[in-house]
């Protein structure tokens, strides 16, 4: 047996870290419109807009990886 233990690199990709980077914009977007339209200030229409934008930054993630950027992909550069 080794002691050594293999990284699977999660989440470690250029791919994994624009997904993220765009649903957390879409989070926060959205928590706020929620709030403000709690508030009756009629922006419902932006707590929509940012679900959409959150399954955006999903796809977005999906072809990034598909394109190589994911973990483990040909246009990623390894770290060993």
């Amino acid at each position: 047996m080794t002691d050594e233990v293999r990284d699977p690199g999660h989440g470690n990709s250029p791919a994994a870290w624009t997904a993220v980077i765009i649903m957390l914009v879409a989070f926060t977007i959205g928590t706020f419109a929620f709030w403000f339209a709690a508030e009756g200030l009629g922006t419902q229409w932006l707590v929509w807009a940012s679900a959409g934008l959150l399954v955006v930054g999903l796809i977005v993630g999906w072809a990034m990886k598909l394109a190589g950027y994911g973990v483990g992909g040909a246009k990623v550069k390894s770290k060993h």
